[in-house]
């Protein structure tokens, strides 16, 4: 079925209506006596949220914080090295086993690596982990879009005495641009994840991944899954921030399109 031919009401309904549909069968689920003891009822763990908002706005505040540095210092370095890896093949050779050894590397192996390297003081190993999970996606995608460009295309800027730079300012990056906000937006989400689970390997005692790990051990499971909200949460404004950008840059390059 085409949801783009639904009216605004039904397509905005339709989520609601299944999230309100999950929470009902959760309160069933716990409320049947079936549900393990660590799995509380969704109206205990909205009373911690409620209760416990400024914890949980802190601790999220942290984690969002390591995410985004992560993320936009990927981004940075994968657009700069997929730059390089489209000019010069030489390059390219290089990254290739770099980034295919990066995309394979275990967050749960090097993250405790990391915390000790630099501190249990430091944030800087999460936001490296972070960092190094947003940089495969950014970097594959970025070198796939700047090599969207058709020999014909390059010719006709040619043809027309254009510099190498007015190319790209015009055409390479045009075109690449698309592919470098998908990837984005598949990092932003990695980001996020990987910064939460790097906060259960060391590191300074605060974020959600550390409030997580803390209430669990210690009993307190509806205060464990307010954190667990709290981390949906970053979750769901780093993607919607990005997919909200990718198509305002998809619409405008449309209408720049003849």
């Amino acid at each position: 079925m085409n949801t783009a031919r639904l009216p605004a009401w039904a397509r905005l309904a339709a989520p609601v209506v299944v999230g309100l549909a999950g929470l009902l069968a959760w309160y069933a689920f716990v409320a049947s006596g079936s549900a393990p003891r660590m799995l509380p009822d969704p109206f205990a763990v909205a009373t911690e949220l409620v209760e416990r908002f400024p914890l949980v706005w802190e601790a999220a505040g942290i984690t969002g914080t390591n995410a985004l540095v992560g993320l936009l210092a990927g981004t940075v370095i994968a657009v700069l090295l997929a730059a390089l890896a489209a000019t010069w093949r030489p390059v390219d050779g290089m990254t290739a086993p770099l980034v295919a050894a990066l995309a394979v590397v275990p967050i749960v192996a090097l993250t405790p690596i990391l915390n000790t390297m630099f501190g249990a003081s430091s944030q800087f190993g999460r936001q490296a982990v972070a960092g190094i999970a947003a940089f495969v996606p950014v970097f594959v995608n970025t070198l796939r879009g700047l090599r969207q460009t058709r020999p014909v295309q390059r010719d006709l800027f040619r043809a027309t005495a254009a510099t190498g730079g007015q190319t790209f300012w015009r055409l390479t990056l045009p075109v690449a641009l698309p592919y470098l906000l998908t990837g984005v937006r598949v990092a932003a989400s990695l980001a996020v994840i990987s910064a939460l689970v790097a906060e259960y390997f060391g590191g300074p005692a605060d974020g959600i991944g550390t409030a997580i790990a803390t209430y669990a051990k210690s009993g307190r499971a509806a205060l464990a899954w307010a954190f667990v909200g709290g981390g949906i949460a970053i979750g769901l404004i780093f993607f919607v921030v990005t997919a909200l950008l990718e198509r305002v840059v998809a619409r405008r390059l449309g209408a720049l399109r003849p």
